[in-house]
């Protein structure tokens, strides 16, 4: 059974910084291509960065500079680094995985406010 589940959204300000985490289980992960989308209320859920297999990751315009998308194969876990948050980057944050098939975690919700 195909596992993803994500950790470390909250409350933040904007400028403030967020790291979340995305463990993997029931799947061989070290040859999934991995990615973060996010979903805000009314809005299509969108690509926010993404990292293959080999390492080579992709970002939205909107967050290139700010988040870094990252995994450690040995646990399993792929990483966002989120900086620099602003109101907008508000959004119910879901990790993914794909190889022949792709499989969503449930979402962790990040709300930027002051």
């Amino acid at each position: 059974q195909v596992q993803l589940v994500e950790s470390g959204g909250g409350l933040v300000q904007p400028g403030e910084s967020l790291r979340l985490s995305c463990a993997a289980s029931g799947i061989i992960f070290s040859i999934n291509d991995m990615g973060w989308y996010r979903q805000a209320p009314g809005k299509q859920r969108e690509l926010v960065a993404g990292i293959t297999s080999g390492g080579r990751t992709n970002y939205a315009d909107s967050v290139k500079g700010r988040f870094t998308i990252s995994r450690d194969n040995a646990k399993s876990t792929v990483y966002l680094q989120m900086n620099s948050l602003k109101p907008e980057d508000t959004a119910v944050y879901y990790c993914s995985s794909n190889y022949l098939a792709t499989y969503w975690g449930q979402g962790t919700q990040v709300t930027v406010s002051s």
